[in-house]
């Protein structure tokens, strides 16, 4: 986990050159993709592209969900970002093939260090492995993996690593079962 540098709790660990770019891809996802048919997923990949998102194959990003970060966000072919999804990329975020993604779930990469009084920001990556599904409104931690062929259930939070072909639910996120999805 990487702890940023802060000497308040209310002063940004961006720099000045981050904080425009930040605010040049906000104004950006909303002039340019927000408002898109989801047939135009292409121009939101180009300017997703642009922005310095590394994109294999033919992946889908809805064109509600919101995307922090895109320089971090990795994503491969056929993984999909769904209506109103959150990918929170203060660290790297990446999506392998076939991934969905549900309506507003959430890829939080960032929390803080609660035992400093200044609480600086804290961030580690999301890593979701080929066939996986994460349910709508589900909430993954920063630092977690998610295994190929797993099912992460709706509404669920997810602490810690989900091992391949499993199912999963709940707050905290349990196993439910190791076998092999078809």
């Amino acid at each position: 986990m990487k702890i940023y540098n802060q000497t308040s709790r209310f002063e940004s660990p961006w720099t000045i050159s981050k904080k425009i770019k930040i605010l040049l891809w906000e104004y950006v996802w909303v002039i340019f993709c927000r408002w898109t048919p989801k047939l135009f997923n292409g121009w939101r990949l180009f300017w997703l592209k642009l922005f310095g998102t590394k994109i294999n194959g033919k992946p889908f990003v809805h064109q509600r969900s919101k995307i922090v970060h895109p320089w971090n966000l990795i994503l491969h072919d056929l993984a999909c970002l769904g209506d109103g999804a959150v990918a929170y990329a203060l660290d790297k975020i990446e999506l392998f093939e076939n991934v969905t993604v549900a309506q507003e779930a959430y890829l939080c990469t960032g929390t803080h260090d609660f035992e400093d009084p200044i609480m600086p920001l804290k961030t580690d990556g999301i890593t979701i492995k080929s066939n996986a599904f994460i349910g709508a409104r589900a909430f993954v931690l920063p630092g977690v993996t998610i295994g190929e062929n797993t099912i992460v259930g709706a509404c669920s939070v997810v602490t810690k690593d989900i091992p391949n072909n499993s199912k999963a639910a709940g707050n905290p996120c349990k196993i439910i079962s190791n076998k092999k999805i078809p």
